[in-house]
């Protein structure tokens, strides 16, 4: 059983950073049977250019999560079209005057979503590649008695200044264009939107996924083949709508809230949840090595390195069977236990 998009109303949100997202909406949509108990709830967050309809890619029949077993909640990050964000937001708030939110203020809105729509008080597992893997840390840090289980494949628990760096290169890349305007635009700042790509594109796959060729198990002959494909994948979307969530990834800081003033060990250190983090030994954007630092000061954490050339993206669905193999393997491991 599957729903259509749904939308939360959320009304206006108090974020983080003190200022006010007036008319809030969080997208999401369901799969399978909520259980009698409400023990087998997998919440799926999205990633940065992703959405509920990409997040299909990581459960289906006969998966790890099945919505045969599992009532899966598949939510829209702010800013990322489908939820508030500032392509759809009204005045005072579209376009370039769209407030800074942060992975904690999405958290929150989420579990607003979970609590009053579906009566949730408890997730079996929060799971998701890259920003979304970022939701997870920060679903079982900020919320560490509900949350039973967390998974985040190529991700991390607070952006590294490298991470930061580099985002920052493509967020230059971007508003150079003269036609951006600060993003007061008229019509889509069509060279920014590919210069952002060509560069994005040069650190999602490793150095070896290009020595090696490995573009044309994609259907690319050239890397210039495969830099017009993805300059073509971001003219669709909206410039702001790319710097607002680049903002949200730039800050994503488990401890950056109230609950932990900063202290990142004790945020690490507060997380209940059951964990098995993944790493792509060639993710030029969470390199194994920050999180290797994090699962030595979380109580119940595991780190398991995927050996493969095709950096970030590993796990994007469809690109390497092999990785799915072996991220199926891991989340079966989380929620063995049979739904009652």
């Amino acid at each position: 059983m599957q729903s259509h998009l749904q939308h939360f109303q959320l009304g206006n949100v108090k974020l983080l950073s003190g200022e006010e997202l007036p008319d809030a909406v969080l997208a999401y949509r369901t799969y399978g049977k909520l259980s009698p108990n409400k023990d087998n709830v997998v919440l799926l967050p999205t990633f940065y250019t992703g959405s509920h309809i990409r997040n299909e890619g990581f459960f289906g029949a006969g998966r790890a999560i099945d919505p045969a077993k599992h009532f899966v909640v598949s939510v829209n990050m702010f800013g990322n079209g489908f939820s508030s964000s500032p392509s759809n937001a009204a005045v005072p708030v579209n376009g370039p005057n769209f407030p800074e939110i942060t992975l904690y203020d999405n958290v929150f809105c989420q579990h607003r979503l979970l609590s009053e729509i579906f009566g949730i008080e408890r997730i079996q597992l929060v799971a998701g590649w890259s920003m979304a893997g970022c939701q997870a840390y920060q679903w079982a840090a900020q919320f560490p008695e509900m949350v039973e289980a967390i998974l985040p494949f190529c991700a991390s628990a607070r952006t590294s200044p490298h991470n930061f760096v580099f985002l920052e290169g493509v967020k230059a890349a971007l508003t150079a264009d003269q036609n951006f305007r600060s993003g007061h635009y008229d019509s889509p700042p069509e060279s920014g939107l590919k210069a952002f790509a060509r560069v994005y594109a040069g650190w999602a796959f490793s150095q070896s996924f290009y020595r090696e060729g490995l573009f044309r198990n994609l259907g690319f002959e050239t890397p210039e083949d495969l830099l017009k494909d993805w300059e073509e994948d971001h003219l669709n979307w909206d410039a702001n709508n790319l710097l607002a969530k680049l903002r949200t990834w730039q800050t994503a800081d488990i401890s950056a809230n109230p609950l932990y003033g900063g202290d990142f060990q004790l945020a690490l250190s507060a997380i209940q949840a059951k964990t098995i983090v993944i790493a792509s030994s060639s993710d030029l954007y969470f390199p194994p090595e920050d999180n290797k630092l994090e699962v030595r000061q979380m109580q119940n954490a595991e780190l398991r390195i995927y050996d493969s050339p095709w950096g970030h993206c590993v796990a994007s669905p469809g690109n390497d069977p092999e990785f799915t193999s072996f991220l199926d393997s891991a989340i079966s491991e989380l929620v063995e236990t049979d739904i009652c």
